[in-house]
C-alpha cells in the first residue's frame, strides 16, 4: 500500500499505472486487479489507509477503533468533541497530499468521482454516529436537530475546511486543533450552565 501511494504522489493518478505500481512492488498485476478490481479501487485503499493510520488500522471497523472507543467512552460531551478535534490534524496532514490528487483528477474520471463520493458517504457515516451520540446524552443545542448536528460536524471537520486555515492561511496543527474543538463546542452544545453565586 505504501508503494502504491507513493507512486500515486508522485506520478498523479492519470500518469500512474497499475503497471508502474506492480513493478515498483514486485508483484504481477494481476495480482493487484484481484486485489483492488482497478485503479480506482487501489486509490481508494491508499487514501483510507492514510486516514486510518496504516494498512492494519484500516481493516480495523471505525467503531473499535481506540480513538473512537475513546470518545464513546467520555460521558462528557465537551470532552468528547476535544478528543474529536484532537484526531483531527494527524489525518487530515496524511491525506493532504492524495486530496490533491483526488482533485486534479476526479473532474476528468467518473470512476475516482464515485470514489470521492463513496468516502464522503463514509465520512458523513461517522459523523452521524457521533451526532446521534451527542443527541442521545441530550448535549446538543435547543432547536438542533441530530441531522443539522451530523451536517455541521461534516462540513466544519472537512479536508477543504483544514486546507484552507493549515495550507491557505498557514495556520499551525496545534491552532486548528484548538479551532475545531473550540467552534465545534460553541456550535453544537448546549451552554453550560452558569453556577449560582452564593449570596446572589
Amino acid at each position: 500500500m505504501n508503494t502504491a501511494r507513493q507512486v500515486f504522489l508522485e506520478r498523479g493518478y492519470e500518469a500512474t499505472t497499475m503497471a508502474a505500481i506492480a513493478e515498483a512492488a514486485g508483484v504481477v498485476v494481476e495480482t493487484i486487479y484481484r486485489a483492488f478490481g482497478g485503479k480506482a479501487g487501489l486509490f481508494k485503499a491508499v487514501v483510507e489507509a492514510a486516514v486510518a493510520g496504516g494498512t492494519a488500522r484500516a481493516t480495523v471497523p471505525i467503531e473499535e477503533r481506540p480513538a473512537v472507543q475513546a470518545i464513546r467512552a467520555e460521558r462528557d460531551p465537551r470532552r468528547q468533541l476535544e478528543l474529536y478535534a484532537a484526531t483531527q490534524p494527524g489525518i487530515h496532514a496524511r491525506f493532504g497530499p492524495l486530496f490533491r490528487v483526488f482533485v486534479a483528477a476526479a473532474a476528468a474520471d467518473p470512476e475516482l468521482a464515485e470514489v470521492w463520493k463513496q468516502l464522503e458517504a463514509q465520512r458523513l457515516w461517522g459523523s452521524e454516529h457521533f451526532a446521534r451520540l451527542l443527541a442521545s446524552s441530550n448535549a446538543l443545542k435547543p432547536g438542533l436537530s441530530m441531522e443539522q448536528a451530523r451536517d455541521v460536524l461534516w462540513t466544519i471537520a472537512s479536508h477543504s475546511v483544514h486546507e484552507l486555515l493549515v495550507v491557505e492561511r498557514d495556520w499551525s496543527p496545534e491552532r486548528y486543533r484548538d479551532w475545531l474543538g473550540e467552534t465545534l463546542v460553541a456550535v453544537l452544545l448546549r451552554p453550560a450552565r452558569r453556577r449560582r453565586v452564593a449570596g446572589g
